[in-house]
C-alpha cells in the first residue's frame, strides 16, 4: 500500500513542479500552439507540457519499480516512450501524423504484446492458435484505438489531462480491490502525473500537453485496461470493466467517427470542433461547464465499472443493453445540436467562386 501511494507524490510533485519550467522552455524556442479556426483558444500557447507528465510517471515507477514485475514495467515506458517522442515530433511538424496512426501505435502495441501484455478474450473458449491471434488482433485493435482517441481528446482546456486523471482513479481502485499492486501502482502513478499537470492545464490553461502527452496517457490507459483482471467478475465483466472505465475517450471518438463518416470526412484525419465537449459548449455548457459535465460522466462509467462484477450475468446484459441504447440516443441527440462542420477536402481546394 506504501508503494501506491509513494508512486503517487512523486508523479504528482513532479508534474506539477516540472510543468513551469517546461512551460518557460516551449515559449524560449517557439514551440507553441497558434490559433486557428478548428481550435478553440485564442492566443498562442505553449506546447510540451507531455514532457513533465512523463517525467512524473517515469520517476514514480522507476522509485517504485520491484525487480518481479521489471519485465512489464520496461515495456510500458518503451512503448509509451515511443509514443511520446513521436508525438512531440508531430507537435513540431517533423512527423506526418498518419505515421503515429499506422507505425508508431501499432508498433508500441507490438512491444506490449512481446512482453505478454494482450488481451485474453478468445483464448479462453476457441480453441488452438485462433484464440491467441485473435487476441493480439484485439489488442493491436485496443492500443491504437484508444491511444488515438486521447490523442483526438486533447482539444479543450483540461480535458484530456482530466479525463485521464478520473479513469486513472477508477483504475487504481479497481486494481486495489483485485490485489493487483503493479497495476495499482502504475494507475496511480498516472494518476499524480496527469493531475500535476492539470492545476497548469485546467481552464484558463497556461500550458497544453501536446500529441505527446495525449499519446502517452492514451497508451497507459490502453496498457492499465489490458493489464487489469477483475478477480470475482466472468468473461463479459471482465473486458466490461476497462471498457467503462474508458467511457468517455471511446464514446467521444465513436460520435466523431460515425459524424465525420456520413459527411464523407476520414474520421482521424479531419480535426474540427465536432467533439463531444464542443457540442455540449455549444448547448450552452461553455467550455469549462463542458469538460465538468464529462469528467461527472466518467465518474459515472467509473462507478458502474467498479460495480459490474458484483452483478448478475443477466444484470449485466441489462446494463450492456441500457448502455447500448442511452448512447445511440446520445449520438443522435448530439447530432441534431450545433456544431462547427468541416468542409470536405476536395472543398477546401476548390478554387474561389468555383461552382
Amino acid at each position: 500500500m506504501s508503494t501506491i501511494w509513494i508512486a503517487f507524490v512523486i508523479a504528482l510533485l513532479a508534474s506539477l513542479s516540472l510543468t513551469a519550467p517546461v512551460r518557460r522552455f516551449a515559449l524560449h524556442v517557439g514551440m507553441v500552439d497558434k490559433p486557428d479556426p478548428r481550435k478553440v483558444h485564442v492566443k498562442p500557447m505553449p506546447l510540451l507540457g507531455g514532457a513533465a507528465i512523463y517525467a512524473g510517471f517515469v520517476l514514480a515507477v522507476v522509485v517504485t519499480m520491484h525487480n518481479n514485475t521489471r519485465a512489464e514495467i520496461l515495456a510500458v515506458l518503451a512503448g509509451a516512450t515511443l509514443l511520446a517522442i513521436t508525438g512531440i515530433l508531430d507537435d513540431i511538424g517533423m512527423l506526418h501524423h498518419q505515421v503515429k496512426l499506422f507505425v508508431t501505435m501499432p508498433l508500441a502495441a507490438c512491444v506490449l504484446i512481446a512482453s505478454g501484455i494482450h488481451a485474453q478474450v478468445f483464448a479462453d473458449f476457441l480453441p488452438g492458435r485462433l484464440g491467441t491471434v485473435l487476441d493480439i488482433v484485439l489488442t493491436l485493435f485496443w492500443v491504437v484505438g484508444i491511444t488515438a482517441a486521447f490523442s483526438i481528446l486533447d482539444h479543450m482546456d483540461g480535458l484530456c489531462a482530466g479525463i485521464a486523471a478520473v479513469a486513472a482513479a477508477f483504475f487504481t481502485v479497481a486494481a486495489l480491490l483485485n490485489g493487483q499492486i503493479l497495476v495499482c501502482t502504475l494507475a496511480a502513478a498516472t494518476l499524480g502525473a496527469a493531475l500535476g499537470f492539470l492545476r497548469w492545464n485546467f481552464s484558463p490553461a497556461k500550458i497544453f500537453m501536446g500529441d505527446g502527452g495525449a499519446m502517452f496517457l492514451g497508451f497507459l490507459m490502453a496498457a492499465l485496461g489490458l493489464k487489469l483482471r477483475p478477480a470475482d467478475g466472468y468473461f463479459l465483466a471482465d473486458w466490461l470493466v476497462p471498457v467503462l472505465i474508458l467511457g468517455v475517450p471511446i464514446f467521444d471518438t465513436t460520435l466523431i467517427t460515425i459524424s465525420r463518416l456520413r459527411r464523407g470526412l476520414l474520421p482521424f484525419t479531419s480535426p474540427g470542433k465536432d467533439h463531444t465537449a464542443h457540442r455540449l459548449s455549444n448547448l450552452g455548457f461553455g467550455q469549462r461547464g463542458a469538460v465538468l459535465f464529462l469528467y461527472g460522466l466518467g465518474c459515472l462509467f467509473g462507478v458502474l465499472a467498479l460495480l459490474v462484477t458484483y452483478l448478475s450475468p443477466l444484470q449485466v446484459y441489462a446494463l450492456c443493453g441500457v448502455l447500448l441504447l442511452s448512447g445511440v440516443a446520445a449520438i443522435v441527440f448530439l447530432e441534431r445540436s450545433p456544431y462547427e462542420r468541416q468542409p470536405k477536402v476536395f472543398e477546401l481546394l476548390r478554387p474561389t467562386g468555383s461552382d
